[in-house]
């Protein structure tokens, strides 16, 4: 029988982000959250200079190309050209692009400029991120408002943009979800005992972020309509 102390708690999987910018197509590459923008080619330098045919060894220093382009000087320049590549493809948060300038030890004033004005044109929106956050992740992933608004918070979105967000969906869209995850899962766990049912089904529901009392009524609904005895039932989903 499944306790509610038992219930697990959502750890949220690390899952790519809204597969389109809320705010069109704009700038595009796929950098993962918190590692920091990659090295450009001119950042990073040619690859060592081949010998010359017929030559002997690497050749003079002065046969070789420039080891690297200069990235620009100015600290606002370089934190523009950042931002910029991070935005590539996908929206950021503006916290998500703060912590990258951090640790490019871009300065803070420069870094302020930077993301005030990309706040300014709409390049950093993070109301339009959570929306299209929300949209995509219930959707795609089956998602609970309690796992939205955690992963959102991971990302540095404010609380009252998060609440507007996930309040979106409301209780009857979550429940027509949670049916649905169940209805799909329901049949590859045909052939188990009722106890292990019982735990499959909610599991699955609380780790997307279900509350409990929402996923033991969807799963015992589930498993009446397929047949189970409700009074038989009625020992794993005691007042539910």
């Amino acid at each position: 029988m499944t306790r509610r102390s038992d219930w697990p708690e959502y750890t949220p999987s690390p899952d790519p982000p809204p597969s389109s910018a809320p705010w069109g197509d704009g700038i595009v590459a796929d950098i993962q959250d918190g590692d920091g923008p990659a090295l450009s080619r001119a950042e990073a330098g040619p690859s060592p200079a081949s010998p010359r045919r017929g030559g002997r060894g690497r050749g003079r220093a002065g046969d070789r190309a420039p080891e690297r382009e200069a990235e620009p000087k100015d600290p606002v320049e370089r934190a523009r050209a950042i931002c910029l590549r991070l935005l590539t493809g996908t929206p950021r948060t503006r916290r998500q692009l703060a912590d990258a300038l951090s640790k490019r030890e871009v300065p803070e004033e420069a870094a302020e400029e930077v993301l005030a004005r990309f706040e300014d044109v709409g390049l950093i929106d993070d109301a339009a991120f959570a929306d299209a956050w929300v949209e995509s992740r219930h959707h795609s992933r089956g998602l609970a408002r309690r796992a939205l608004a955690r992963e959102l918070r991971t990302k540095g979105v404010d609380s009252t943009v998060i609440d507007e967000a996930v309040g979106r969906l409301d209780s009857e869209q979550e429940e027509e979800t949670a049916r649905a995850l169940v209805a799909r899962k329901l049949r590859s766990t045909r052939g188990l005992d009722r106890e292990k049912r019982l735990r499959r089904l909610a599991g699955m529901l609380a780790r997307k972020g279900y509350s409990e009392g929402l996923a033991l009524r969807v799963v015992r609904r589930a498993l009446e309509e397929e047949g189970e005895d409700p009074e038989l039932l009625e020992e794993h989903f005691p007042g539910v």
